[in-house]
């Protein structure tokens, strides 16, 4: 008799494939900015969490305990899905077709350096509002 595989296996593959399917919905976003069906707020909406998703560099770091995971867990993928909902369906499949090519043929992701620099204003702007407050 075959026993069920145990839990910890279970629920370990599921989020290994929960995080696949969140690399390529990231990737598919980036070809759904370019395709011409894409309509203009899901683009705009797009290309924010693209330029965010591909970018080397978090807006909270790692390192720093709980809430550095915080936009891994939950932002990123709250707005992965609700850009994901704002692409007509036909465009959406055509981009996944294409974000699954692109990822077996170079076995990455893209990185942006427009995601990185993004991430950096943020960073300027929090400091130099913290500064303005503190000055006062």
């Amino acid at each position: 008799m075959n026993s069920p595989p145990p839990v910890s296996t279970s629920l370990s593959a599921r989020l290994r494939g929960w995080a696949r399917r969140l690399k390529r919905d990231g990737v598919t976003l980036w070809f759904a900015c370019r395709h011409a069906a894409t309509p203009w707020y899901a683009k705009a909406l797009g290309m924010f969490v693209v330029a965010y998703a591909l970018s080397p560099i978090d807006l909270i770091p790692d390192f720093v305990p709980v809430l550095g995971y915080v936009d891994d867990v939950l932002l990123l993928p709250g707005l992965i899905w609700l850009t994901i909902r704002l692409i007509p369906a036909p465009v959406l499949a055509e981009c996944r077709e294409r974000a699954d090519a692109w990822m077996q043929s170079s076995g990455s992701r893209p990185t942006s350096r427009w995601g990185a620099a993004l991430v950096v204003a943020v960073w300027i702007a929090a400091v130099a509002g913290a500064w303005y407050l503190w000055a006062r």
